[in-house]
């Protein structure tokens, strides 16, 4: 029965941390959509005055990329400083488990690379006339 409890234990945190990581994604998603959105205007003008597809997809790629790299970062600071405090409670496993950390960051990054590449997309595809033309 105590078996049962621990799996089950691990079978809710596993299930809120799909959530966490799905509602991070969309909330990324929302964020540089919002942000395409907004820059229509000044994409059209890029892609008017020659910017071919690569650079817009880094333009935007590169704007997301600022703020998964500050979380990413704090994320790995404040785990390591929680492992301090964990650490007795911890029986059989490292606290520095260097194969979970490098799992979790690509698992953080590839959502942020899908969350990414449909405003991408929708930017590097824009029609520069339509664009001047919106407002």
């Amino acid at each position: 029965e105590a078996a049962y409890l621990h799996r089950s234990a691990a079978w809710v945190v596993a299930g809120f941390a799909t959530l966490a990581l799905l509602l991070g994604t969309v909330g990324l998603y929302s964020v540089i959509s919002y942000s395409v959105g907004q820059r229509t205007r000044e994409i059209g003008i890029r892609i008017a005055l020659g910017a071919q597809k690569p650079a817009v997809y880094r333009l935007i790629f590169g704007e997301s990329a600022k703020p998964v790299v500050t979380g990413l970062v704090g994320g790995l600071l404040c785990s390591f400083w929680l492992t301090a405090f964990l650490r007795g409670m911890l029986f059989g496993v490292s606290p520095w488990d260097n194969e979970t950390m490098c799992v979790v960051l690509c698992v953080l990054v590839g959502a942020s690379l899908v969350a990414s590449y449909i405003p991408a997309r929708r930017a590097a595809s824009i029609e520069p006339t339509e664009a001047l033309r919106a407002e």
